[in-house]
Parts: C-alpha cells; structure tokens; sequence
C-alpha cells in the first residue's frame, strides 16, 4: 500500500507542475489512481473572474468523467499542494468527491515535503447533501 501511495502522490505532483495559477501562483496538483492501474491527472485552473477557477480534485474527477471512465472505479485519489501540512480540499471538492468516488475509497492529502494523511471518502465531508431528505 505504501509503494502506491507515493506512487500516486509522485503522479500529483506531476499534475501540479501543470497547474495555471497566474495569479495565486499556487500551484495544486491531484491524481486518481483507478482498479486497473490508470492514472488520471487535474491540476488547478484559475481565471482572473476568481471564482471561475477550477480546483486540481474536480478537474481531475470531471476529466475521469470526460476521458469515459467510471469515478466509482477510482481506487486511491490524492492532492498535493505546497503548504505546511497535507492539504485539505475545500468544501465544493469534497461535495463532488463524496457524490462521484466510491464512499471506501481512499484519499490521500500531501505536501510537497512528504507529509500525508490517509482518509476514505466518506470521512471527508460530514452531513453530506445525500443524506438530506428533499422536501416536495
């Protein structure tokens, strides 16, 4: 489990290095590794109107889904940013994350100083909007 782990964060910080950040200048790399050994790879997008900015998870998620593959297929996924601890994916990533991967997959959050933590999906985001009955 170790060796894939630091396999996927490596293919983070391969993505990271493809981030357009012209104006944070904070660069965010993520990876998803899927059950056949696939890699997929997001990076953060940003647009000088900030809040069309795109972050590394949901690039990564939605360019799975674009490439035709299935996001419950996703073993292990990672972010990686430059900061002093793991990083934390916002609030919307970790919406999208709780309602396209697998609830068991793995997650794993870096710093480019080879810290991480290891998280299933389903502990990311507490009081998902699954779990809200809509009312008619």
């Amino acid at each position: 489990m170790e060796n894939k782990i630091l396999d996927l964060i490596n293919k983070a910080k391969e993505a990271r290095e493809r981030a357009y950040v012209p104006y944070s200048k904070f660069k965010v790399g993520a990876a998803a590794l899927l059950k056949d050994g696939t890699y997929v790879l997001g990076c953060n997008v940003e647009n000088v109107s900030y809040g069309l900015t795109n972050c590394a998870e949901r690039t990564c998620l939605f360019s799975l889904i674009a490439q035709g593959y299935n996001p419950k297929d996703v073993e292990m996924f990672c972010v990686i940013g430059s900061t002093s601890n793991p990083i934390s994916p916002c609030g919307a990533c970790r919406q999208v994350m709780d309602e396209l991967l697998n609830p068991n997959a793995v997650v794993v959050l870096a710093n480019l100083k080879g810290d991480y933590k290891t998280y299933k999906v389903s502990e990311l985001l507490p009081y998902t909007f699954k779990e809200i009955e809509h009312a008619e």
